[in-house]
């Protein structure tokens, strides 16, 4: 379904009984932000805001439920695109024998080609207001952190062109408002517009950029989506919504973008500019990205429709609404990957506690001896998986999203010395635990059933199965849990930093201890991982976490969250000697926060995000009034505790 403009998608979220309009006053100075956290992790509806302070009420958590991200892309369910998608590549890809085969393609090409985006002359609709005097004041551009930079605009389509081929991109980056006509422009390095960027300063040219807000719904979710390189994502957004996309031309510069979005704001960005310092920015990994430069953008035009409404979303710890929009791009992407990339893929799931990029979960249909490995190597070379952390790959019957179920798998068919692969390369640089900017290392777990050729690969552990390799986990950890329990009482006496022990996985046959640490001397973790295992304190467990003191550890998507964040896998990820050429059969992990004194890091680590108290009690007195049901409490009171010290750095040493 094409929708006309955001006004005609929140009719359908309405009709639908997915919105709540809000005409109490809250603003977008943290309030709006703070009511949004509450609704989504609590399952609750879309939030139209109507009096926020300027003529345009905004709109949040559209898209975050299973419900409203197929009212979204015009689908009773996300699989539907996907068996969509499968026909069409199938047509196009499978053999043609004859000539009447290749006939039989001309529909699928016809409409193929109703979806392409078409160029029309006039003005569209997102151009019947023009702001005589551009002025980003005017807009509700939330600012949704206490420790934020400023106010960001969060859900921007940004267009920009290569200036030798003229192709066109879409892309989407937050935009922090500097004053009325400027903001920042947050290229990540390795994007597509930041490329354009780069081409723009080689040709010593000012470069032309536009951005919108709002319409259809598709096309903010086309601007977030993975496509490769010179692929447009406006036919992406024809083939979702099956209606081409009419683009018309910008007042101010020579970009084009679609007639029916809510708002327009065009620009330049001079690549002979000083960048400005940008941030910081509570993001989508649950902390701060820490202020760093980037260019400039300038605002030449602001134009709107009449009754325009303005689209914003908030990222922080998970769950937020970018999870609905990773599960719809898992769904979407995957037909490609195994048509494209590797075939033997028959599922991929990204877990929202691994904020896209630190965990990919993934089945394939298993052939070979090194298979696994494979399907790793491949999907670390395509495209943005490139920047994935954690990779774990396991048989097709496994169901990725029983995350009990897979551990157990890992647990009874994983060597934790065979089976892990380690390797250096690019990381999102959001990714603050990797030693260097941008460059770091990912981590892949063989979690497939091991064929015989696979067995005698053991040249640094015991023999495979020694300590449950391929043995039932159920064996495996039966003995292994109540000789463990002896032994946490006098680990405790030993180690006093040692906070907590859970071995409670153990009992669900998962061979896996955590250990809260209060660290306080260099390379802590490595002393106290080597003395309980020489000691043999710790025996037959496969997998060794280690965390803060600060975390509770019964709360296992917490810990996944936090420690997936902060392990830069070959530096944390580490196995201690049983004798010279001999380890001891089981993987420690440092899930800690690093820092200088106890690690020898040297980037500064950021702040976990919460909401001040002071915003908290004011939407706590204001909530009986916004027509919301009984009051949520705010979900930054149980991460107070992983909060260092206030401002978006953690400067506190252990």
């Amino acid at each position: 379904m094409a929708f006309k403009s955001l006004s005609h998608f929140i009719q359908s979220l309405e009709e639908n009984h997915e919105l709540v309009r809000i005409r109490e006053f809250v603003s977008p100075k943290l309030e709006i932000a703070e009511i949004a956290d509450r609704m989504v992790k609590h399952g609750g509806k879309a939030l139209l805001f109507e009096n926020n302070g300027t003529d345009f009420p905004l709109l949040i958590n559209s898209f975050a439920s299973d419900r409203r991200i197929c009212i979204a892309l015009g689908v009773n369910k996300l699989e539907d695109i996907e068996d969509d998608l499968s026909r069409l590549l199938n047509e196009f890809l499978s053999p043609k024998s004859s000539f009447v085969d290749k006939l039989k393609v001309l529909p699928t090409l016809r409409e193929v080609t109703s979806w392409m985006p078409k160029s029309i002359r006039g003005r569209g609709a997102c151009q019947e207001v023009v702001m005589i005097k551009p002025d980003l004041t005017k807009l509700p551009v939330p600012t949704c952190w206490p420790a934020d930079g400023g106010p960001f605009i969060t859900l921007p389509g940004v267009h920009t062109k290569d200036p030798v081929t003229g192709i066109r991109n879409l892309g989407m980056y937050r935009m922090q408002v500097f004053s009325p006509d400027m903001t920042g422009m947050h290229w990540h390095l390795h994007k597509g517009s930041a490329h354009h960027y780069h081409l723009y300063k080689e040709l010593g040219r000012r470069m032309p950029v536009t951005v919108t807000l709002g319409g259809d719904p598709v096309y903010t979710y086309a601007a977030t989506a993975p496509l490769p390189e010179n692929l447009d994502e406006y036919l992406l957004a024809g083939f979702l919504r099956k209606k081409r996309v009419e683009l018309v031309r910008c007042l101010t510069n020579e970009l084009e973008v679609p007639c029916d979005v809510d708002f327009v704001i065009e620009g330049y960005v001079d690549p002979s500019e000083d960048l400005i310092l940008e941030g910081p920015f509570g993001d989508h990994t649950g902390f701060y990205s820490l202020a760093d430069y980037f260019p400039r953008f300038h605002v030449t035009c602001i134009t709107h429709r009449k009754n325009a409404v303005f689209p914003a979303t908030i990222v922080g710890i998970p769950p937020q609404e970018d999870g609905w929009i990773g599960k719809a791009t898992e769904r979407i992407f995957l037909i490609p990957i195994k048509m494209t990339v590797a075939p033997e893929v028959t599922d991929m799931h990204m877990p929202v506690e691994g904020v896209f990029h630190n965990i990919t979960l993934v089945s394939i249909k298993k052939q070979y001896p090194g298979h696994a490995v494979k399907i790793m190597s491949s999907l670390w070379g395509a495209g943005q998986m490139m920047f994935n952390k954690i990779m774990v790959v396991t048989d097709s019957e496994i169901r990725l999203t029983d995350y009990m179920e897979l551990a157990r798998v890992i647990s009874d068919r994983v060597d934790p010395v065979a089976d892990i692969h380690f390797l250096h390369g690019p990381v999102d640089i959001l990714d603050h635990s990797s030693s260097r900017y941008a460059y770091g290392s990912k981590m892949g777990i063989d979690a497939t059933r091991k064929l015989p050729e696979e067995h005698p690969f053991q040249p640094l552990s015991q023999t495979r199965g020694e300590v449950g390799g391929d043995v039932p986990s159920s064996v495996a950890t039966n003995g292994v849990l109540q000789s463990f329990l002896v032994q946490t009482d006098v680990i405790c006496k030993l180690f006093p930093e040692i906070s907590a022990i859970s071995a409670d996985l153990l009992i669900q046959n998962i061979s896996l201890v955590i250990i809260g640490v209060k660290k306080s001397k260099k390379h802590h973790i490595r002393q106290i991982a080597m003395d309980i295992l020489a000691k043999g304190l710790v025996d037959h467990v496969k997998f060794i976490l280690f965390v803060d003191d600060l975390l509770d550890l019964n709360v296992l998507p917490q810990i996944t969250w936090i420690s997936a964040n902060n392990i830069d896998p070959m530096r944390d990820c580490f196995y201690i000697d049983r004798e010279p050429g001999v380890k001891f059969n089981t993987l420690c992990l440092d899930g800690t926060r690093k820092t200088k004194e106890s690690d020898g890091f040297q980037r500064d680590w950021p702040n976990v995000i919460v909401m001040d108290n002071e915003t908290i009690n004011s939407v706590d007195q204001k909530w009986k009034n916004l027509g919301l049901g009984p009051l949520i409490s705010s979900p930054s009171l149980m991460y107070k505790s992983l909060v260092i010290n206030l401002g978006a750095v953690s400067k506190e040493n252990y």
